[in-house]
């Protein structure tokens, strides 16, 4: 079956475009490679939203929040970095260019989601407590890849490195791996005294 990307909202992708076009953004990214590119050369791909758990009750319910989209940049025939927007008061943001382990991995994660059984729609999911990012295989595969939250039936992909314990690229159903990361995501550090709630 196909996996699903929904498509970036048009002004997400307008602020990649704006970036890769220019010199003195590309400059100063942190990404070598795409730093060697040829002006012209990179393009902006397979746009995923990015959600963020941010917290897992006791009865195994997840909370998640878009925070933006993340592109792919391609050049030639591999993607060699990754660019993110993010959603301001004024609308979608370019916010970095990026390289990284999580290139790859992501690419190896959607290869393997393409041969899936079922229909999925794919997202990310970071768990910054942990440290960690799946690729999120949600079965709404109409939805706009913006809202909802992980099913019980849907499938996470830990992307590597997975943190010590979750096998990297392995799927596993959301009601299997939310359990485990109950009991490995910190909980949440109370206020300090004198700051806001």
């Amino acid at each position: 079956m196909p996996l699903h990307v929904p498509p970036a909202p048009a002004p997400a992708l307008r602020t990649v475009l704006t970036a890769l076009g220019s010199p003195t953004a590309v400059r100063e990214a942190r990404t070598p490679s795409l730093r060697t590119a040829a002006q012209g050369d990179a393009t902006p791909e397979l746009p995923l939203p990015l959600h963020v758990l941010d917290r897992i009750t006791p009865e195994g319910v997840s909370a998640t929040r878009l925070v933006g989209w993340r592109f792919l940049i391609r050049c030639g025939d591999r993607a060699v970095a990754a660019a993110e927007t993010r959603l301001t008061p004024d609308g979608w943001a370019f916010s970095h260019f990026f390289e990284g382990p999580y290139i790859a991995s992501t690419e190896r994660a959607l290869r393997q989601a393409e041969s899936a059984a079922q229909p999925y729609q794919a997202r990310l999911l970071s768990v910054p407590g942990l440290y960690m990012l799946t690729l999120w295989l949600h079965g709404d595969t109409d939805g706009d890849g913006t809202t909802g939250h992980p099913a019980a039936t849907d499938l996470l992909v830990p992307l590597a490195p997975a943190p010590p314990g979750i096998a990297a690229h392995r799927a596993h159903r959301v009601a299997e791996l939310l359990p485990v990361l109950t009991l490995r995501v910190p909980p949440a550090a109370p206020p300090l005294l004198g700051s806001p709630a």
